[in-house]
């Protein structure tokens, strides 16, 4: 990344356990998948053509 943004984000919290679970299991840190999901949301829907 060339510049980051440090964020407040509130989750439900059923939402942040299954994260954290998530994170978890592909080792990663919870920033880490949260990013990691955004990324390849963006980049499948930027391959399918969708606008937000």
């Amino acid at each position: 990344m060339d510049h980051e943004v440090r964020i407040t984000l509130r989750l439900p919290a059923d939402l942040h356990a299954w994260l954290v679970a998530q994170a978890k299991s592909t080792r990663r840190s919870l920033n880490s998948e949260i990013v990691y999901r955004l990324e390849s949301e963006r980049a499948a829907s930027e391959a399918g053509g969708e606008s937000p």
